[in-house]
């Protein structure tokens, strides 16, 4: 049997000091690192200073009130949370060998089921070929609170969380249009606000971001009050819309194949309407979803750099619409 080459000294490491390394790059102060690994200051500094004489580098700069990443620290990062994450599944599978595949459970909103979502199972597959997956869809308000309940690992929607304990990672955002079936004859016409209020207006569940925002334009640019017909599901919004119903505000992202068929079209209306932010949020310390988490952002930058900016646009350009509040789409 082949042996493995023996690391050099000065490449030797232990996962206890990776450990470590991770949470004072999420944690940013020695004293709350020190606190959650159950040591003191003085060994997660003596751990991350064994750290960097073995690679060479300096990790952290110290000089400012909070400890931050240099460039080198970053790049080693990505590594040290995979080979932490690495580390805790063997010894999950060492310590019980009869032990199930691990679960990740993932809350998705409809418009990423109906965009990058699939290809972002396959990465996961891929990735991950042990684990399993368990994905519900639902809104975001309902996700956010299964996610803070401990009943999901991680929600991929349209909201930043300021709960205690929650990371929020943005992923991308995807640009609004309104839309219409050519049924109702508004192809190649300039419409004001105004005039979208003699059709019936369908759009995402009442509280919504985008519902709010709907209400606010029409408020202004409407003579007399407008009904808005509200629902939780994408599919039907778009089902309905498509028949001939009314118009809607959506991502032309989660359309493309409607458009394609001409059974919607896009209307040119004088009036913007904020782009729609795309969320990965998960529990502080919940590392597997965490990875999964910024392989979602990876994905749905790809998707963006190949469909375009006015489908989507990538996490590097995007988060600079104004906020919306409290998202259901």
């Amino acid at each position: 049997m082949g042996q493995f080459p023996e690391l050099s000294s000065s490449v030797r490491m232990n996962l206890r000091f990776l450990e470590t390394f991770v949470w004072l790059a999420k944690l940013r102060n020695f004293r709350l690192t020190a606190e959650r690994l159950h040591t003191t200051q003085a060994g997660v500094s003596s751990r991350i200073a064994s750290l960097e004489q073995s690679f060479g580098v300096r990790l952290f700069d110290r000089s400012a009130r909070e400890v931050t990443l240099t460039a080198a620290g970053q790049k080693a990062l990505a590594y040290a949370e995979r080979i932490v994450m690495l580390g805790q599944e063997m010894k999950r599978e060492l310590s019980d060998p009869d032990m199930p595949p691990g679960v990740l459970k993932i809350g998705v909103v409809e418009s990423i089921v109906h965009s990058w979502f699939p290809d972002l199972a396959s990465r996961i597959h891929r990735e991950y070929p042990q684990l399993e997956i368990e994905v519900t869809s639902e809104t975001t308000i309902n996700l956010c609170k299964q996610l803070e309940a401990g009943t999901l690992d991680l929600v991929l929607q349209t909201d930043v969380q300021h709960a205690a304990g929650v990371e929020n990672l943005p992923l991308a955002e995807f640009p609004m249009r309104w839309v219409a079936s050519p049924k109702l004859n508004l192809e190649g016409e300039t419409l004001d606000v105004a005039d979208l209020a003699a059709y019936p207006l369908v759009s995402f569940s009442r509280n919504s971001g985008p519902h709010k925002t709907l209400e606010r334009m029409f408020s202004v640019a409407a003579e007399r009050p407008v009904r808005v017909n509200c629902m939780t599901s994408v599919a039907a919004i778009i089902r309905l819309v498509a028949d001939g119903f009314g118009v809607a505000m959506l991502p032309p992202a989660i359309i493309q194949r409607e458009l394609g068929e001409h059974s919607l079209h896009l209307l040119r209306v004088n009036a913007n309407f904020p782009n729609l932010p795309l969320v990965g949020s998960f529990r502080t310390g919940a590392l597997l979803a965490e990875n999964v988490a910024r392989l979602a952002q990876r994905t749905a930058s790809e998707f963006a750099l190949n469909m375009g900016p006015d489908i989507a646009i990538p996490p590097a350009a995007a988060m600079t619409a104004p906020a919306w509040g409290t998202n259901d789409v």
